[in-house]
């Protein structure tokens, strides 16, 4: 490996870290905004409805046996490319559902995190850095031929 593919290697590793944060601060931004939709079932029911609510989905890909679940996950993406909406695969479902708020209630039966929809503001302050990041990270990887890329959720 060359000095200049590895300094290419560690700027996308940082680049890829740097989106997981930006994913992070959008994803508390949308919770506390009431933004979100999480569900397989819900965000297909909400995507069908108002589509153009939609600005990001993320699919959360820690159990790749799944088939079922990656086959909702090809429909899912099928339908985001043709209305335009940016995809991301999230690795990191714990991570993801720490970000959420859905640990320490052990009386609730855990969501099904595997499909989040964050969805248009209803107030500005969700047009953040956060939003900006990410979709121009997946607007970047588009031009390299990455249709859906993916962020890892690092525990910190």
């Amino acid at each position: 490996m060359t000095l200049e593919e590895m300094v290419s290697c560690g700027s996308a590793a940082q680049e890829t870290r740097s989106v997981g944060e930006a994913l992070e601060l959008l994803l508390g931004d949308a919770r506390r905004q009431d933004c979100l939709t999480v569900g397989v079932y819900e965000s297909a029911k909400l995507m069908n409805v108002d589509p153009d609510s939609v600005v990001l989905c993320l699919l959360a890909i820690d159990d790749e046996e799944d088939i079922a679940l990656q086959i909702h996950f090809t429909l899912i993406q099928a339908f985001c490319c043709d209305n335009d909406i940016n995809i991301v695969r999230v690795c990191g479902l714990q991570k993801l559902s720490e970000i959420l708020g859905e640990l320490g209630d052990d009386n609730l039966e855990p969501r099904d995190l595997h499909c989040i929809l964050v969805t248009s503001p209803r107030m500005e302050s969700l047009q953040s850095e956060g939003l900006e990041k990410v979709a121009g990270y997946c607007e970047e990887c588009r031009c390299r031929n990455q249709w859906v890329p993916c962020v890892s959720l690092l525990e910190r």
